[in-house]
């Protein structure tokens, strides 16, 4: 694969198709226009943040999946249950900056980690709604501080603090310090 956006492409394209979607349908689905969502599958645009949660949310997957290898881009052996950190996919969102990092190994286990890097100062938020899988998310701080809305709710979490919830609503990530954030994910229920 030669980059984390080509992965993107193929694995969204997968999905996509694997839900019997055309590019109207899901334009339809997500609230993204058929044609950012024709340049992504095509690996000619970056998506941002926001635009993966909608596209994951239509297609009842996890934002953390879409960076998954598809079964068919994946070798013919069953796949290892060792992600080695130079073969762990690294996004940067180009709206906010923020950096995230796939760590889990691709299509082991229901479990996906995901290590996460918040600039100072940034803030995104997702529209998440009820998806067809149930997902559940931990948010364990490793350093900073981060403000979570989540619906309603709203938490500071700070280093060694840890929150779940489900993606079943809109929840923002927001860093009101002066450093990077930095916090690890954990998901289950997030694969396609």
């Amino acid at each position: 694969m030669s980059s984390v956006h080509d992965r993107i492409a193929i694995r969204l394209r997968r999905l996509r198709q694997d839900a019997g979607l055309s590019l109207d349908a899901l334009a339809h689905k997500s609230g993204v226009s058929r044609s950012n969502i024709s340049l992504i599958e095509r690996g000619q645009s970056s998506p941002t943040a926001v635009v993966l949660d909608k596209l994951s949310s239509a297609l009842g997957v996890s934002v953390a999946s879409m960076f998954e290898a598809a079964p068919d881009t994946a070798p013919a052996a069953a796949p290892s249950p060792l992600a080695r950190v130079a073969d762990q996919p690294v996004w940067s969102d180009p709206a906010s900056g923020y950096v995230r990092r796939n760590v889990s190994p691709s299509g082991v286990s229901p479990l996906q980690l995901v290590d996460v890097i918040f600039p100072a100062g940034q803030r995104v938020a997702f529209e998440t709604s009820a998806r067809d899988a149930d997902i559940h998310q931990l948010i364990w701080m490793i350093d900073g501080v981060m403000d979570i809305g989540y619906g309603e709710d709203r938490w500071q979490l700070r280093a060694g603090d840890c929150l779940a919830v489900r993606l079943d609503a809109p929840i923002t990530f927001h860093n009101p310090g002066a450093t990077a954030a930095r916090y690890l994910v954990a998901l289950t229920g997030a694969g396609s």
